[in-house]
């Protein structure tokens, strides 16, 4: 099967069309003929080697980690999935990536994809969506009526966490550049604030929960701090954690922070498949590239200015 891999840490270029062996599924996993991978910013930075002292990896490895397709085959323990089966979840992590033709993943971490929509668009949802999901809700416990802050709001994990977030009953207020702004009112928000422009620690306060999704610094997580409520939450997608001056600053007001590690529950993708084929969700695809194009897709996907997602076309739908 071809697959996308790299061997060593490096730009763009270090990614390698490569022909591998299909992959056999364990007793617990599921082989996918995968059609699309959603692309996040977690795969250039493993493939730049920006988190290589954080997440050690055995090279070669294959990129992704975000797939959709079709069920080909199901491990002996697996139940929940027959062949013929459309998908989409996380592949294993490290391991083997959706940058390919088949991958094999715990059966645990995928779920039926939304019926209403096709490959492409399912790629698109599940890293970004369960991030978005274990942050405000299990992290953050966010409820109806409380005011939430969202940093990075349209990017991939950010639209989501707004929708997510309107959804439940909360007062969203997201942060974005200038020519994003409407489009998160599109997408719901109750306020939206250009963080070139504006300063968001002078116009908010009284925040319950802080959602930083755009891995915005140490001194925007202090400023953050001065707008939630005493007691109130933040939260970051950020690797590492937080520095002393960020959980100085938090402390002073009783702030509980946390740092997202990353986590998929097959009854977090069948609820948000719900909520997709329900239209109370929308996904947001920016743009898709052919297999042979992951190059350029990870240069765009560097430029951090991506409404929504990146797409992987893998093949073709039938």
């Amino acid at each position: 099967m071809k697959a996308i891999r790299i061997s060593k840490y490096g730009r763009p270029d270090v990614m390698k069309l490569e022909e591998i062996d299909r992959p056999v599924p364990a007793s617990d996993e599921i082989l996918v003929k995968v059609y699309a991978s959603g692309i996040n910013p977690m795969d250039w930075r493993i493939r730049d080697g920006g988190l290589a002292d954080r997440l050690p990896m055995q090279l070669p490895l294959t990129l992704g980690w975000d797939a959709a397709g079709i069920v080909e085959e199901t491990g002996s323990d697996v139940i929940e999935f027959k062949k013929g089966d459309e998908v989409y979840g996380v592949p294993n992590f490290p391991g083997d990536g959706s940058y390919a033709e088949y991958l094999a993943a715990k059966a645990k971490q995928f779920a039926l994809k939304p019926k209403s929509i096709g490959f492409n668009e399912a790629s698109a949802i599940s890293l970004a969506a369960v991030t978005a999901w274990h942050g405000i809700f299990e992290c953050g416990g966010l409820q109806s009526g409380q005011r939430i802050l969202i940093h990075g709001a349209a990017g991939g994990v950010g639209n989501f966490a707004l929708q997510f977030a309107k959804w439940k009953g909360a007062y969203v207020i997201g942060t974005a550049s200038e020519n994003n702004l409407e489009f998160l009112r599109q997408l719901g928000a109750d306020e939206v604030i250009d963080y070139k422009d504006q300063k968001f620690e002078d116009l908010l306060h009284d925040i319950d929960l802080v959602f930083d999704t755009a891995v915005v610094g140490n001194d925007t997580l202090i400023k953050s701090a001065k707008v939630l409520k005493e007691n109130g939450i933040l939260v970051s997608t950020q690797a590492v954690p937080f520095s002393e001056d960020v959980l100085e600053a938090l402390a002073k007001r009783n702030i509980l922070a946390k740092v997202y590690h990353g986590e998929a529950r097959q009854e977090w993708l069948n609820e948000i498949a719900k909520l997709i084929d329900e239209g109370k969700v929308r996904v947001i695809v920016s743009k898709v590239y052919p297999l042979e194009k992951v190059a350029e897709a990870h240069r765009e996907s560097e430029t951090g200015h991506v409404r929504g997602k990146l797409v992987l076309e893998i093949r073709k739908e039938d």
